[in-house]
This record gives structure tokens, C-alpha cells and sequence, in this order.
């Protein structure tokens, strides 16, 4: 196998493992909060998904949980480019060391869009974040460039109940949203059943907390001030704001 970093999109994530070398029996560590379609394309060749827990601040995968999750077994890492933030590739490269090992970064496939398009997405995105007071807004890493996707807040209080009543509240005012994950791949079914008594036994604190608190707002490019104040108001109307650093 060899070292670096392919970007992938779609199927062509199990098309680079396997010519990385992935197979039957190897472990690729991938992320929980997300779609199965990453976790899919593992199994697909044989190999076994081994989920580690996410970033707060980028909701990508947390290099410091993918190093705890790292064995002899490991063949690649498969980060995400969630919501438009980009995954930490550098610092997952840093972890192979003087092995070569694959970091095979998928990202989310996309209509084409004009730098204009990005550009008023960014400007609706920073006209919330300096608005809002009732959620937790994105934050971006430093040195990293937000393309906003989606704009994922955190509603502060008791979890889902809370998270999933703000939304109805939203949604009542006219305000449309949407939980972006409702259940991290690691909890569906049809992966706890199959994993084995050491992965069954993986704790992913951040991921369930995001898949409990997050909740995305419309950002369009083709948004007016007006509707975007719209989203405001009401969220600010809704409850209040807990800093940053406070345990939810």
C-alpha cells in the first residue's frame, strides 16, 4: 500500500482501497457521524469498519481518536468533508508515521457551483453567525476554509427532546431545518449486529452528542437579508445561548 492522500467521491472510495490494498479482513477507520456509504464501501471489499469519534469544532474525524483507534490491522483512514468543513488530512497523515498508510479523504458529491454562489453562502453564513443567540453557531478551524454546505448549529439544553422540539418550533414560524444525522452509523442495526465484541464496545462521545444537538439551517446563496433575519428571529425568540465550553 502506499502513503499519501487521494480525494474520492461516491463509489470511487471502494475503488482506491482496493487498489491501496484493502481486503478481507483488514481495518479502515471511518468516521460514525455521517451517511453508511463510506462504512458500505468497507464491507463491500471485506474489510472492517472501525469508527472513531468526530471533532467538535469540524465535526470531521478527531485525529486523536482515530490514533486510539489505530491497531496493527489498520490499512486506511477514510476521513469526510462534513457540511463543507475539510477533514484534518494533514494531521491524519502525521499518524502513519514511517508506515505507509493510506488517508483516502471522500468528499461529498456536489453540483458544481460559482465562486459567487460560495462566496454568498460564506456572507450568509457570517450575517447569522453575528445574529444568532439562541444556538451554538459553526466554527471553523484555523486555517481551514468553510464552504457551508450546510449550516449546522447546536441547540443547547436536554439533547434530542430539546433539539427536536426547537426544530418543530422552527418549523412552525416557517423556518425550514433539518437534523443532518439522526442516528451515527455505529448505533443502525445492521452494524452493531456485526461487530465484534471490541468494536461493540466503542464509545463516541462527540458524535452522540452532535447526532443529539445539531441541527441545520438554510444558508442558500439565493437567501435575502430578509429571510435570513426571518431564521434569526426565530431561533433567537426560542431560548437562549449557553458559551461555549459549557457541558450540555
Amino acid at each position: 500500500m502506499g502513503a499519501g492522500s487521494t480525494q474520492t467521491t461516491g463509489t470511487g472510495t471502494a475503488d482506491l482501497l482496493a487498489a491501496a490494498g484493502v481486503g478481507f479482513g483488514d481495518e479502515v477507520i471511518v468516521p460514525s457521524y455521517g451517511t453508511t456509504e463510506i462504512a458500505d464501501a468497507v464491507r463491500a471489499l471485506g474489510a472492517i469498519p472501525v469508527f472513531a469519534d468526530i471533532d467538535a469544532t469540524s465535526y470531521c474525524l478527531a485525529p486523536a481518536s482515530v490514533a486510539e483507534a489505530m491497531t496493527e490491522r489498520t490499512a486506511a483512514i477514510v476521513p469526510i468533508d462534513l457540511f463543507g468543513h475539510p477533514a484534518d488530512v494533514t494531521a491524519l497523515q502525521a499518524l502513519a508515521g514511517a508506515r505507509p498508510l493510506p488517508v483516502i479523504p471522500h468528499i461529498e458529491q456536489r453540483p458544481s457551483e460559482s465562486a459567487g454562489a460560495l462566496q454568498r453562502r460564506r456572507s450568509n453564513a457570517a450575517y447569522l453567525d453575528g445574529r444568532l443567540t439562541g444556538v451554538l453557531t459553526p466554527r471553523t478551524a484555523p486555517g481551514a476554509e468553510h464552504r457551508y454546505h450546510s449550516y449546522v448549529v447546536r441547540v443547547p439544553g436536554n439533547g434530542r427532546p430539546d433539539r427536536d422540539a426547537f426544530a418543530r418550533a422552527l418549523r412552525a414560524r416557517g423556518v425550514r431545518c433539518s437534523v443532518p444525522v439522526t442516528t451515527p452509523v455505529h448505533r443502525m442495526p445492521a452494524y452493531a449486529r456485526d461487530m465484534t465484541d471490541a468494536l461493540r464496545e466503542v464509545r463516541l462521545p462527540e458524535t452522540e452528542r452532535a447526532a443529539e444537538q445539531c441541527l441545520a439551517l438554510p444558508v442558500d446563496a439565493g437567501m435575502t437579508r430578509r429571510e435570513l433575519h426571518h431564521v434569526a428571529s426565530a431561533c433567537n425568540a426560542l431560548g437562549g445561548l449557553l458559551p461555549y465550553g459549557v457541558a450540555a
